[in-house]
């Protein structure tokens, strides 16, 4: 199949530049193609396994991708979908965290054979630039009017659109510039809401280098609401086993509502269609057997097999009939002559703060070994204190076993 094929079955083209042009090329020759991925964090998150899953089907179709760092536009912040600055890095924070992108993305991409992926970073060139240089080289090809109205500074202008976020547009386009004359990529690809930006650095590649230059964007992961998906009341669900664990990663896919999960098997797992079909076609009770199927494929592929057996496993031993506990979270501190389950649940991490931990309890949503606990200075028992282990849960999902060491 055509790789434009491949994506489309699979339900993630949301719009493409000179379809039919694409289409052809991708039929005929060996595209390069990338996707920049800004290290504003230590870890990609689930807003970033999309494209990151679709670079992996095109390569898999023969396809080159390049894998963009961007330790360079990460300096200025894209405002791209949101309301208000972001925060300001330092180029040692930026530093550390192209590290740790840069790890997580070799789960899915090869960098070995005909068709490797690479991995540059546009600090190399953006870092280096000129900035009188760079207005006259690039900037006479923008329209301010045209910028003006693009979706990615919407939001940014109803709240004060900063000059130094105006300019990300520019460095994203030469971004792209450099990559097509440095590398041969013809083609960029990302999430929906990169439409503006992509298309500004293809129409730069055709202006400046008079070359051809084409867009695919990526429908985003939304619920039936039209709400983002892979956000938790904690924040986003991250690709990084000490942010997210694998059983926290595997529960939330487990847990998602019915009517998404034919569409997150076709997107975020590489099984057969046939197979996404047929799961996704399941009613009633037999639907949490596809979701279990979508949590440990997920996890698998984001945590290695191991690590997905053992949070199925655990979840299997919790939720299901019998068993051991298995994998379920652990976390050991010191042991003491009383411990309130406020300290308990900030320790285990089902909790960020002492506000936090008080209101799960006053909404009912605290279990120590079972028990609903029903007072906000309630303690650990004594009992369970000289056993040294006990288990606390957040609502009906989230548990992590509490270990008290000497």
């Amino acid at each position: 199949m055509n790789a434009l094929d491949v994506l489309r079955e699979r339900g993630f083209v949301a719009q493409v530049t000179f379809e039919d042009e694409l289409y052809k090329k991708l039929d005929q020759e060996h595209v390069t193609f990338y996707c920049g991925f800004d290290p504003t964090a230590d870890s990609l998150h689930v807003g970033h396994y999309i494209p990151i899953m679709a670079m992996s089907h095109l390569q898999k179709a023969g396809h080159k991708p390049i894998a963009l760092v961007g330790g360079g536009t990460a300096m200025v912040g894209d405002p791209s979908g949101r309301n208000s600055m972001r925060n300001m890095l330092t180029p040692e924070d930026i530093a550390e965290n192209c590290r740790g992108l840069a790890a997580q993305l070799g789960r899915f991409l090869s960098f070995e054979g005909p068709n490797a992926a690479i991995m540059p970073n546009n600090a190399d060139w953006l870092m280096k630039l000129n900035y009188v240089d760079f207005l006259r080289e690039v900037g006479t090809h923008f329209s301010v009017n045209r910028m003006l109205t693009a979706d990615c500074y919407k939001n940014r202008m109803e709240q004060g659109l900063t000059f130094l976020e105006f300019n990300y547009m520019l460095m994203q386009s030469y971004d792209f510039y450099r990559l097509q004359q440095d590398y041969g990529c013809v083609m960029q690809v990302g999430g929906d809401d990169q439409w503006s930006n992509m298309l500004a650095g293809a129409d730069l590649i055709r202006r400046k280098a008079q070359a051809e230059a084409y867009t695919l964007t990526f429908r985003l992961l939304l619920n039936s609401q039209g709400e983002k998906m892979g956000k938790t009341a904690g924040g986003a669900v991250w690709l990084d086993e000490k942010r997210t664990p694998p059983y926290a990663f595997y529960q939330y896919w487990r847990n998602i509502e019915d009517a998404s999960v034919e569409r997150c098997l076709a997107m975020l797992t590489f099984l057969p269609m046939d197979e996404v079909r047929r799961l996704g076609k399941l009613e009633g009770a037999e639907i949490n057997h596809a979701k279990t199927v979508l949590a440990y494929e997920m996890t698998k592929l984001v945590h290695g097999e191991d690590a997905a057996a053992a949070a199925r496993d655990a979840a299997s031993a919790l939720f299901g009939k019998g068993g051991q506990q298995g994998s379920v979270p652990e976390v050991t501190i010191q042991a003491q002559a009383e411990l309130s389950v406020v300290d308990a649940l900030m320790a285990s991490g089902l909790a960020g703060s002492k506000g936090e931990a008080r209101r799960l309890i006053q909404g009912g949503g605290a279990y120590v070994e079972g028990e609903k606990v029903t007072a906000v200075d309630a303690m650990i028992p004594q009992s369970l204190m000289d056993e040294k282990t006990f288990m606390l849960r957040k609502g009906k999902k989230d548990f992590c076993r509490v270990t008290l060491a000497d």
